[in-house]
């Protein structure tokens, strides 16, 4: 908060005084002041000085050494000429500004439109030799690029399908390897199995030879009739 040092009194705080009286009489002691220091000024310096204050209470209170309408008047035409002028520099200054620079686009696409139909080996006729020999390097350094960056994702690419290789290879691997441990198991399964055998797998097999002489038998000791 501003404070002002007044000679013979204290530091004054600048704020709004609360109480009523005591900012009646400041203002009345101020404005007097005001305008006095504003009668002053166009009296000293042959200034025109129009004032005008409203109180608190909404009173009028002004000062002029012409008139204050005249005085608001001629600051209104200045005012507003000086807007004028100030647009209208301000317009003519952005239209130069980007004339320059459409000026200078233009040019740069001109430029790179050139430039790119020599690269294609069209309008050499306007080269001279110094040109042709840039336009070469231009053109070596072009292909040595593009051959790098080709060869770059040549072996970038080989070695991801080495990787992809290896890691077939290793998946099949573990595939043979868990199919023979499977095999493994299930023959040790098999060889763990009690031995079952029925009473039909221990019966002799069927002779056709012992069959006849049975019958044989058979017929013999029949009593006949």
């Amino acid at each position: 908060m501003e404070k002002i040092n007044m000679k013979g009194r204290g530091k004054i705080e600048i704020k709004k005084i609360e109480n009523t009286t005591n900012r009646q009489v400041t203002f009345c002691k101020r404005r007097n002041g005001l305008l006095k220091k504003a009668y002053e000024l166009a009296v000293l310096c042959d200034a025109e000085v129009a004032l005008i204050i409203f109180s608190g209470r909404g009173r009028l209170y002004e000062y002029a050494n012409n008139s204050v309408k005249g005085t608001i008047e001629r600051y209104k035409q200045i005012s507003n000429t000086d807007n004028s002028i100030l647009i209208g520099s301000t317009n003519q200054t952005d239209s130069q500004y980007y004339q320059q620079e459409t000026s200078k686009l233009l040019q740069q696409i001109t430029n790179l439109q050139n430039s790119n139909r020599n690269l294609m080996g069209e309008a050499l006729s306007t080269m001279n030799l110094r040109d042709l020999k840039q336009l070469e390097t231009r053109l070596e350094k072009g292909i040595n690029k593009i051959r790098s960056k080709k060869n770059e994702l040549l072996f970038a690419e080989i070695e991801y399908m080495q990787k992809k290789e290896m890691e077939l290879q290793n998946d099949n691997m573990y595939l043979r390897n868990k199919i023979a441990d499977n095999e493994r198991v299930r023959q040790q399964q098999m060889n763990m199995l009690p031995s079952t055998r029925n009473e039909f797998d221990v019966m002799p097999s069927f002779d056709s030879r012992n069959f006849l002489q049975v019958n044989l038998l058979t017929g013999n000791s029949l009593p006949s009739n």
